[in-house]
């Protein structure tokens, strides 16, 4: 009976969440987290924790224990992407789209990869993309207006 119950609360929630009810997701994530212990769960809520309390310390926490408990579902390295994106850790966020890329193709990570947008090629492509000259004239292009 918990079990259905926790799968009804989970479905609730991502219903709210998609009507911008954060707030009343939140509480319904924890309802069907704390009845079944499943892993996609507390990924999600951890998502939902990102989005409503801003605490990213404490959802990239719960999202790395579900990812501890199922490490081969995308999902769980979309969902800590997107609280990488939302905490402002850029590269770290790609890094958990591309992780997520190698456990299974996801539509909704390639869809964040593509809002991300690709990077432009070094100036200098001799040089490493790191290294200072093409770190300089590549801002330095971009202030003209020329890249």
């Amino acid at each position: 009976m918990s079990e259905e119950y926790a799968s009804e609360m989970f479905r609730k929630a991502l219903e709210a969440m998609g009507n911008n009810q954060e707030f009343l997701a939140l509480s319904l994530f924890e309802k069907a987290q704390i009845m079944a212990k499943d892993p996609l769960y507390l990924s999600s809520k951890a998502l939902c924790v990102a989005r409503v309390r801003r605490s990213f310390k404490e959802a990239i926490y719960l999202c790395r224990d579900a990812l501890d408990i199922e490490p081969a579902n995308p999902v769980h390295y979309l969902h800590l992407g997107r609280i990488m994106l939302l905490a402002g850790q850029k590269r770290k966020a790609i890094a958990a789209f591309r992780d997520g890329l190698k456990r299974g193709e996801n539509p909704e990570i390639i869809a964040e990869m593509e809002k991300l947008g690709k990077r432009k090629a070094p100036v200098f492509k001799f040089l490493d993309r790191g290294h200072p000259l093409n770190r300089i004239s590549g801002l330095m292009l971009s202030k003209i207006g020329m890249r």
